[in-house]
């Protein structure tokens, strides 16, 4: 990933170059070389690259460098669509600026408000935040102004500007000054590269990383599918973490699946089988969420289950794995997930467990990356043994799972978010209580199905 390059030569200053290297970055990637000296000259910048590629530093390193040319609180403004993305960029910041005595807080949700607004309040130079938090305290707050920023960054540009976030993005940008400069950066900005040049009102800088191939995927990253019975899927999961850790006991895993309930289950079940776990959801409180990562980062513990709050950005170099539970059911968010491995030119594999249910995204994931996923094989005779040891785990895991307290405070979440969205949130709820008792009923039918089958 490395380039001819090297950071003298895109004019950032030494100190900056010698606090690269303390994190082990000695060269800049190729989206770096192209990016940080358009940045310097004052232009707007989208840059776009695999995941993997060093888009943080790319923007980092000339904002830090511009800052202490003229250092004031608030400087910069980095939105993030994640919680976890925003601390990790953060500490990004804390390092490369520690001998400017570089300030910065991070504003996200799950975190004190009136903790937050004191932060804000003393002008930190540095703002990482998600959109409905900092919304939030724009719309509460008056003891701090974004109207002097220099920078406005938004990473993850395609999550952000994609519509879930627009009432959001709205007020933090009606608070913003006219004369900025803005840096968006993703690894999947095709879909809304229009409406990031209108957002600048200036020339924009485009940068788009060269590949040798129009594969969206990194070269170094293996990737497979496993097809199995839908009723049998965990089992078959077990199987290949099992296959995995006999060949490579070193790497570390994350396992992607599709609600917070099923990460939750899932993580206990596998904690029982034997694969020490930790889980991260939306509906974990945040200091456990930042506790969870913090475990794996550390390899305390070397498998994380979790929804897609962890597809975005994080950037673990030990995670050799990625393993889709459930399939994502947008493309472009498959991309986002097995990005976790196989990044700044380290070799990873994903695999992604398929039922027959599933054949058509498949497909789907395959034609937006531009290639063919290969079998991975299983030994059937296996999974055999273990199935019923998994599903006896699992349906003591619902048992033991708080069903009452879970669910309520999953119903608090959606209905801050139909609110959000301008829904009816009595009528909504109706709705999804409906769906959630026609899908509990198709389930106790599967189960009863089950039983009465000889695997």
């Amino acid at each position: 990933m490395a380039s001819n390059y090297n950071f003298a030569e895109l004019n950032l200053n030494n100190w900056i170059i010698r606090q690269c290297a303390t994190i082990g970055v000695k060269s800049p990637t190729p989206i770096q070389v192209n990016c940080i000296p358009e940045i310097l000259e004052g232009k707007d910048c989208i840059g776009a690259a695999k995941t993997g590629s060093g888009k943080t530093l790319a923007f980092a390193l000339p904002v830090i460098q511009k800052l202490c040319e003229d250092p004031y609180g608030i400087f910069a403004l980095i939105l993030t669509p994640t919680r976890e993305l925003a601390y990790q960029i953060a500490d990004q910041f804390a390092v490369i600026g520690k001998p400017m005595n570089l300030r910065h807080c991070v504003i996200v949700g799950g975190m004190d408000m009136v903790e937050q607004g004191i932060q804000l309040s003393k002008h930190p130079h540095i703002v990482v935040a998600t959109p409905g938090r900092l919304a939030d305290h724009l719309d509460s707050c008056k003891t701090f102004s974004l109207s002097r920023i220099k920078f406005l960054i938004l990473d993850e540009a395609d999550r952000l500007l994609g519509g879930h976030f627009d009432d959001q993005i709205k007020t933090i940008f009606k608070n913003l000054p006219k004369t900025r400069q803005n840096l968006y950066f993703s690894a999947t900005l095709t879909d809304t590269l229009e409406k990031l040049k209108q957002l600048s009102s200036k020339d924009v800088f485009y940068y788009q990383a060269p590949s040798i191939s129009d594969v969206i995927t990194v070269e170094q990253l293996e990737q497979f599918y496993v097809l199995c019975p839908k009723d049998v899927k965990d089992a078959y999961l077990v199987e290949v973490i099992r296959q995995f850790r006999s060949s490579n006991e070193h790497g570390n895993i994350m396992i992607f699946t599709d609600s917070c309930k099923n990460c939750q289950i899932l993580s206990m079940t596998l904690n029982e089988v034997g694969f020490e776990n930790v889980a991260l959801h939306a509906m974990i409180p945040q200091q456990q969420r930042l506790g969870a990562l913090s475990r794996f980062k550390s390899n305390i513990v070397k498998m994380l289950i979790a929804t897609d709050v962890a597809s975005r950005g994080l950037d673990i170099p030990t995670v050799a794995l990625v393993i889709n539970h459930a399939v994502p059911k947008v493309p472009k968010e498959y991309v986002h997930r097995v990005g976790r491995t196989a990044r700044a030119g380290r070799l990873g594999k994903a695999i992604t467990l398929i039922t027959p249910y599933d054949i058509k995204q498949l497909q789907a994931i395959e034609h937006h990356i531009k290639m063919k996923l290969k079998e991975f094989k299983i030994d059937d005779s296996e999974v055999g043994k273990i199935f019923t040891q998994v599903s006896v785990t699992k349906s003591e895991a619902y048992l033991r799972l708080d069903e009452k307290d879970f669910f309520e405070k999953m119903m608090i979440n959606k209905k801050k978010k139909w609110i959000l969205e301008g829904l009816d949130p009595e009528e909504e709820e109706e709705k999804f209580l409906k769906r959630n008792k026609r899908k509990k009923m198709d389930t106790q039918n599967s189960d009863s199905k089950i039983s009465k089958r000889v695997l």
